[in-house]
């Protein structure tokens, strides 16, 4: 079973960089993400979603060459690329899997303009390790579908520079 979590940053910037590491840390098997995506609020209060990979643009791609192959068979390859392409966006556009579109502009809508929010659907993961990998990085969690105890912890995972920044610092 999928994970949903949603991770509002200051920046657009700051969200993708900690996607970036999720990532890596997906080549490492700490984490398996279905999906991630950036929301971001502009400044005109419009929310623009910032994705991995188009599911129409990776199903374009697939159409064109399937459709190029066989219309090459047929004598017709123009023709077979530009229904290939055409079928396969189709076919991608509607079979879009992940987090919803919807849910997200509307999640979106609760932020501050020029702030961004990460959704991670995340598949599987190594939660002591995951953690350990977001201690400090900030951020304040919107949304999960985890428990209590382990939202708080990713909670208190995300702060951890923070409250060990303010134990230093002279009261």
């Amino acid at each position: 079973m999928s994970e949903l979590v949603v991770i509002a940053f200051e920046s657009e910037e700051k969200a993708e960089e900690i996607r970036e590491r999720l990532l890596y840390l997906q080549k490492t098997h700490i984490v398996r993400l279905a999906d991630a995506v950036i929301a971001t609020k502009r400044a005109n209060g419009r929310v623009r979603l910032n994705q991995i990979a188009s599911p129409a643009t990776s199903g374009a791609l697939a159409g064109g060459f399937w459709g190029l192959l066989i219309g090459a068979l047929f004598l017709m390859p123009h023709i077979g690329v530009l229904v290939g392409a055409a079928g396969g966006a189709l076919a991608g556009a509607l079979n879009d899997v992940g987090v919803d579109d919807d849910f997200m502009r509307e999640l979106g809508d609760v932020l501050q303009p020029g702030s961004a929010a990460l959704f991670l659907l995340i598949s599987r993961m190594t939660e002591d390790k995951l953690l350990d990998e977001l201690k400090g990085v900030g951020g304040r969690v919107l949304r999960t579908s985890l428990d209590h105890g382990k939202e708080q912890q990713l909670r208190e995972a995300l702060a951890g520079a923070l409250a060990q920044d303010a134990q230093r610092q002279p009261a």
